[in-house]
């Protein structure tokens, strides 16, 4: 075997994770790195750039790959989403990938036309439905307002079976690499439903310090999210979600995995003691 022809085998192994530095496909990227499989970053800033919103990337993204893990930025739910993940899994498929996971959203009818279009693309294809992330609150959109200790939203008393992207990341690694889990729909939750002042009393305890929840209006909250310069689209989001749709336990990471899902106060503990909290 000349080395030309070694790596041509090895390149076609190579798994496309989108959006590689986020929450849960940077988790995806190590476990597949350290199971000694190769991995590409789909970000814009890769060697080999991945932007969604040009298509003209998406090629030479898919290059060599076999398995794509594919994440939408900043949510499946939002407009123009199913025409791109429609067209970009007829280019991957095209270009010789076999195996599409998709993460999805639970009890979002706009991202279950994104996950149709996907699997008419004829690929291999697993769909993750996943409940909102613990780590909102301390890799993302949640993070300021934890540290400045309010958490104002448009949520009520609604409840949330939050899921960390550990077990995220464990179940997509599981469906890529694993073809039982061909054609199956997984939905994602944590162990329990809470409400975001069962968060705010989880973070208090875990960081030492008060944080409170306040509800706001939608129209507060939308005000809010264009003075920062935030996708106003999280309101319907939120509207969608949390109408009580999801107001109850799946049990996709036990499926998956033969395991319970990690519970948000052990998140909240260990996201504490890495100081990402601290003010």
């Amino acid at each position: 075997m000349t080395q030309t022809t070694q790596n041509a085998q090895t390149e076609t192994k190579t798994t496309l994770v989108i959006g590689g530095t986020g929450k849960t496909g940077r988790r995806v990227a190590e476990r597949l790195a350290a199971k000694g499989l190769p991995v590409r970053i789909g970000s814009r800033n890769a060697d080999r750039p991945f932007v969604w919103e040009d298509p003209a990337t998406w090629e030479g993204a898919l290059e060599g790959v076999e398995a794509v893990y594919v994440t939408y930025y900043p949510d499946l739910a939002f407009p123009g989403a199913s025409d791109r993940v429609g067209e970009f899994s007829k280019v991957a498929v095209a270009k010789g990938a076999r195996r599409l996971v998709l993460l999805s959203g639970r009890g979002e009818e706009s991202a279950q036309i994104s996950e149709e279009k996907l699997k008419e693309s004829g690929a291999d294809w697993t769909v993750v439905r996943s409940s909102w992330f613990n780590q909102n609150f301390n890799e993302s959109f949640f993070l300021e307002p934890v540290l400045a200790g309010e958490l104002a939203l448009p949520t009520g008393h609604a409840v949330e079976p939050f899921v960390d992207a550990d077990d995220i990341a464990d179940v997509v690694v599981a469906a890529l690499t694993d073809p039982k889990h061909i054609g199956k729909t997984y939905e994602l939750s944590g162990p329990r439903l809470l409400t975001y002042q069962d968060v705010a009393d989880e973070l208090t305890k875990a960081t030492g310090r008060e944080i409170k929840y306040v509800s706001v209006t939608s129209d507060e909250y939308r005000a809010f999210l264009k003075e920062n310069d935030l996708p106003e689209d999280f309101v319907e989001l939120f509207a969608l979600t949390l109408d009580g749709r999801n107001a109850h336990l799946v049990h996709g990471v036990e499926e998956v995995l033969g395991r319970k899902p990690r519970d948000f106060s052990e998140f909240a503990r260990d996201a504490a003691a890495t100081g990402v909290w601290n003010v």
